[in-house]
């Protein structure tokens, strides 16, 4: 009889247990829904204008930052601008089944659409007044001046992820939306080079049949020869421009299961396979003349191996090669890594740029509007990034899996996802904000005049925020 009662006891506080942790994952999620459309409603009610986003505001939303100042009717196209608010609430949406998530997600498509430019793809900033300073020539006919398609820090691409996502999520029946990507995606497929590359920019056709050669050192002095007034036309790998474009291409290819998305995406692997420079420095450049030769841009970047485009490149071969399966876009990475352990400077970091052959760190010097190479990193302009935070342990552990056959996952274990979750449902305000606090050192997006000390609101933070709640979510469900 006693063991009896023990078992009975046993199984009550199991059950009593069970229970619990039951109870709290039920409040967590509730709270969690909780907060995703208070501060969703606070974001799209009081925030938005036009249905697009800039990158920050005060708290009193008066002054708003883009890529300095921007008026009551401009938006921003640029990340963490209007398509990356919209892919969160496409994000909280689909973790929540909620309209309401769906519909501001559409008011953001909709003033993507409204901002496409008449080449098909988008510039940094959406000017809703006709005479604006920002105005361009948009696809419905209501703007004027600036033709310009970019592709330079993931605008156009950033816009047509955000309209596929859109257009998927309403079951392609917004038809301005669909018409909108369609074209965005063609215009873009139109000016990928023969050999796979891409530009930073379009104004109109280009002449992509150009000559596929290896890449090559330049046989002249690229100190003070090549420079390109027109380096936007040519190969471009600055700001990871090949990268975001990929991940543009796999999203198409995804939702519209079309092989020429995917055909285009091998393009860009075999360009990276080609743009690979030779001994003694088997990395990437920033951006690449017809020739395939190293070459300036602006006037502080240099011809030269680059560090950052190096990773960038490693990260998009490892991309493609989990897509297609070809062992071949894994070939160029052991020796990439391997110059970029031999290149490290002695904090541990990396120079942005290197001298072409000789692997000595290469900086730039600034007096008055001139500027002058520099071997030395002792009065480095503040206003560019001229060293990078090294990630080979992690493409390495990265190309080691893919070798392998396995995939890596970067999912936080559940426990840390709760323990993240909490932390972001307790730091939204009582009005619906994430308020952000300026640190010293802290290098924001766009430069605004933003002080250590200073809060203000932020559409990145919004954005992480909302998708990781909706990915708690999601997973619930």
């Amino acid at each position: 009889m006693k063991s009896l009662v023990r078992v009975l006891t046993f199984a009550l506080l199991v059950s009593s247990s069970f229970c619990s942790i039951a109870n709290a994952d039920d409040a967590l999620q509730r709270d969690a829904r909780q907060a995703m459309l208070k501060a969703a409603t606070y974001y799209r009610e009081n925030v938005a204008t036009h249905g697009g986003y800039v990158y920050h505001y005060s708290l009193d939303l008066k002054t708003r930052w883009g890529e300095g100042l921007a008026s009551k009717d401009q938006i921003w196209v640029q990340p963490p601008g209007t398509p990356t608010v919209g892919m969160a609430y496409v994000k909280a949406y689909n973790a929540t089944g909620n309209q309401y998530y769906l519909d501001a997600a559409v008011a953001a498509a909709e003033a993507l659409v409204y901002g496409q430019i008449t080449t098909g793809g988008w510039t940094n900033c959406i000017d809703f007044d006709p005479r604006g300073s920002r105005v361009a020539a948009y696809r419905n006919g209501r703007g004027k001046g600036r033709v310009t398609s970019s592709l330079d820090d993931g605008q156009t691409q950033s816009a047509i992820r955000c309209l596929i996502l859109v257009n998927e999520a309403t079951k392609f029946q917004n038809q301005k939306i669909h018409d909108s990507v369609m074209d965005a995606l063609d215009a873009l497929l139109n000016v990928q080079f023969d050999n796979g590359a891409f530009p930073q920019v379009w104004q109109g056709p280009l002449d992509t049949h150009q000559p596929v050669k290896p890449a090559r050192y330049p046989d002249h002095d690229w100190r003070t020869e090549g420079r390109i007034k027109e380096y936007w036309y040519l190969y471009t790998l600055n700001d990871n421009v090949l990268g975001y474009t990929v991940d543009t291409l796999l999203e198409a290819h995804r939702v519209y299961q079309d092989e020429k998305y995917l055909t285009a995406v091998k393009k860009a692997g075999d360009f990276l396979l080609l743009a690979q420079m030779p001994d003694p420095q088997p990395g990437w450049a920033q951006q690449y003349n017809y020739d395939m030769e190293p070459v300036w841009a602006r006037k502080f970047e240099p011809a030269a191996m680059a560090s950052d485009e190096t990773q960038e490149a490693i990260s998009t071969l490892l991309q493609i090669q989990k897509v297609t399966g070809d062992e071949k876009y894994l070939q160029p990475i052991p020796a990439a890594l391997a110059w970029l352990n031999l290149i490290r400077l002695p904090d541990g970091n990396l120079a942005r740029y290197y001298e072409l052959k000789t692997n000595r760190p290469l900086y730039m010097q600034r007096q008055r509007k001139t500027y002058s190479l520099t071997n030395s990193d002792a009065n480095l302009p503040s206003h560019y990034g001229w060293k990078i935070e090294p990630r080979m342990v992690s493409l390495k552990k990265q190309y080691e899996a893919a070798k392998a056959g396995r995939t890596l996952s970067d999912e936080d274990t559940q426990q840390t996802l709760e323990r993240r979750v909490r932390s972001v449902i307790e730091s939204l305000d009582a009005t619906g904000r994430w308020i952000t606090t300026a640190n010293e050192g802290t290098r924001l997006v766009g430069q605004p005049k933003i002080f250590p000390g200073e809060k203000y609101l932020s559409s990145d933070q919004f954005s992480k925020n909302l998708e990781l709640l909706a990915r708690y979510l999601a997973q619930e469900k």
